[in-house]
């Protein structure tokens, strides 16, 4: 049975259900799960008290469900607003971010290294995503129309309005990482505890990293309250804590060639016991030969006699007598920890300045945006120089993280990459933006990552490194904007009864189920997105024939848009082994080659995708 594509993003609940089934198939009765025994599975046995620890607002279930509704919108790409369309690995993606992470969930399922958002703070003033559970395309349309909303504490949903915005966003977030990866999410005592308590639900209590204050003030200035607030927080969770590795590089190749061993664990290094700080014990130690070795210890007594028997102590023998040592091993997830506090971000450097925007596109925004210093700071503890990293910021308001990418990538000669997600929020007509041209946020970031990147281009002038020639920095982006599919909806709404010719002109409108309105490279980057491609990925355009073949990262997948296809041709295209070949319907000669074309790919074990 030849497959079509339905134009959907990936079903969440089937992909989850099938990983369950998976490894618990007993729990599955007819295609059902039976929560009960999958809870005695795990040791978790069913009582009649009801009553448990957990976090409830109104409207969660709700709001969860619709993270998990399927998506029929697409992104067009818009190449007139992009620097170096065809070779940049960054993405600009305006939208809505809840549909927008909807859409990335196939494409970048684990696949970013790093996440930072720095939402709503929930003042009351701030722009509350109110999310339409029927259609969420047509509310982010409306929401484009106007500007920012506010959600005062006297509505009675103050904090459930906020959740229910959060929490779907940050569920489909977790997708996204990589197992390795972090996320950091600014925020301030508003929702601090509440933030915290979804990301313990969302990410797990275990995998919290840490919690560090950021000084945003001295002097307080005016407070409303009881007291002045001179700080807010950077929140910090690990997908897996265990799975994090130690971001090597930021110690240089002096520190790393210490670690020259390895065991089961890792590698390692042997370091002397002996410490003179006020953390280490006093206490004798037998060396083998009998000698007594008195001493303040880095381990304690018990502690030095257990590591002793499983070979993570040993006495080496020198001249002058015995050296005790341990295996000192490279550090694991908690380096995270350490980067961050010796960084301090009470200093005076991680304050906001509007200064700092307004230098680079000639306005400020009501609220100043985070400083180029912390992001790059979050951003260099948070992934790894030359692993090709994803950053993702769907919050990302004037681009910041952005900049901190490509500026950190310049001083650093590393690859990491960036996609930022906005919606274009109105500027307010009396604010300095709209005084200076910019009608959304989105074109501040935009134009930011352009300045930005110029300055970078700029101010590098051939510098080298030790390695030799200093790698160029990508200062593009591929720009790209939330719209419906570009594949037709069958217009349900109902027909004068007799009307033939009304009936016949909507049938003959769904032949091909591709909108007219549309280019070939939206349709193109719909199946990228709906096949699990990145907006990365690169397409070539050569002639077949006679018919345009669009070529995804050298043969991997092949498209054929144009009507004239043939059995002939698909055999031709078969040679090229890609994995898929994605044709629509209405571009084979006659049903007779389309059913050729899928027994002929079937044999070869190429998928046909049919449109």
């Amino acid at each position: 049975m030849i497959e079509k594509l339905d134009g959907l993003t990936m079903d969440i609940e089937s992909e989850n259900k099938a990983r369950l089934c998976a490894v618990f198939p007993e729990c599955f009765t007819e295609g059902r799960l039976d929560i009960d025994k999958l809870l005695s599975m795990c040791g978790e046995y069913i009582t009649d008290d009801f009553e448990k620890y957990e976090f409830k607002w109104k409207g969660k279930s709700q709001c969860l469900r619709m993270a998990q509704k399927r998506s029929t919108a697409t992104l067009r790409p818009c190449p007139e607003e992009s620097v170096n369309f065809d070779t940049t690995q960054n993405l600009y993606i305006e939208g809505d971010n809840l549909e927008v992470l909807k859409l990335l969930q196939k494409s970048y399922y684990r696949k970013v290294k790093m996440i930072y958002i720095d939402p709503p703070y929930n003042t009351g003033n701030d722009f509350v995503y109110e999310d339409d559970f029927a259609d969420p395309l047509a509310r982010y349309k409306e929401v484009t129309q106007q500007t920012t909303k506010s959600n005062p504490e006297t509505m009675g949903r103050y904090h459930t309005n906020w959740l229910n915005m959060m929490y779907p966003r940050l569920r489909l977030a977790a997708n996204l990482l990589r197992d390795d990866g972090v996320i950091f999410i600014s925020i301030d005592d508003n929702e601090i505890t509440n933030l915290k308590k979804i990301c313990d639900e969302v990410f797990g209590e275990e995998n919290f990293v840490g919690l560090f204050c950021r000084k945003t003030k001295s002097g307080g200035g005016s407070a409303s309250g009881s007291c002045a607030v001179e700080h807010d927080y950077v929140l910090c969770f690990a997908k897996a804590l265990g799975e994090m590795r130690p971001l090597l590089e930021k110690f240089g190749s002096s520190y790393l060639e210490r670690y020259k061993e390895c065991d089961d664990i890792g590698p390692f290094f042997w370091d002397t016991m002996e410490r003179s700080s006020t953390k280490t014990r006093p206490y004798i130690i037998t060396a083998p030969d009998g000698t007594q070795l008195s001493g303040k210890w880095f381990r304690s007594e018990e502690t030095f006699k257990k590591d002793l028997q499983t070979g993570e102590v040993r006495f080496l023998k020198k001249p002058d007598g015995w050296s005790v040592q341990f295996k000192q091993r490279l550090a694991d997830g908690k380096k995270l920890r350490t980067i961050l506090e010796e960084s301090d971000l009470t200093d005076k450097k991680y304050r906001s300045l509007s200064e700092e925007l307004e230098i680079i596109v000639g306005c400020s925004l009501e609220h100043p945006p985070k400083p180029i210093s912390l992001m790059e700071t979050l951003v260099y503890s948070g992934s790894t120089r030359d692993s090709e990293d994803i950053v993702l910021d769907f919050f990302s308001g004037s681009a910041t993280t952005a900049h901190a990418v490509m500026q950190l990538n310049f001083e650093d000669g590393g690859n990491r990459r960036f996609i930022m997600v906005q919606l274009p929020e109105l500027c307010n007509e009396k604010s300095e933006a709209f005084k200076a041209g910019y009608k959304n946020i989105c074109e501040i970031g935009k134009e930011r990552i352009r300045r930005a990147g110029k300055q970078i281009l700029d101010a590098d002038d051939g510098q080298t490194t030790l390695d030799g020639d200093k790698p160029a920095v990508d200062v593009g982006f591929k720009v790209f904007k939330l719209d419906s599919s570009n594949l037709k909806v069958w217009d349900d709404t109902p027909i004068p009864d007799g009307d033939v010719e009304a009936l016949m002109g909507r049938l003959a409108d769904h032949i091909d189920g591709l909108k007219h309105d549309r280019s070939e490279i939206d349709f193109v980057y719909e199946i990228l997105l709906k096949m699990g491609y990145p907006l990365t990925a690169d397409i070539t355009a050569y002639d077949a024939d006679g018919i345009i073949v669009y070529s995804v990262d050298e043969n991997s997948m092949l498209i054929c848009l144009h009507p004239g296809v043939t059995a002939e041709l698909i055999e031709r295209l078969a040679e090229f082994a890609p994995q898929k070949i994605v044709v629509t319907e209405n571009c084979f000669a006659n049903n007779s080659d389309m059913s050729n074309a899928h027994y002929l790919l079937e044999n070869r074990n190429i998928e046909l995708k049919i449109i």
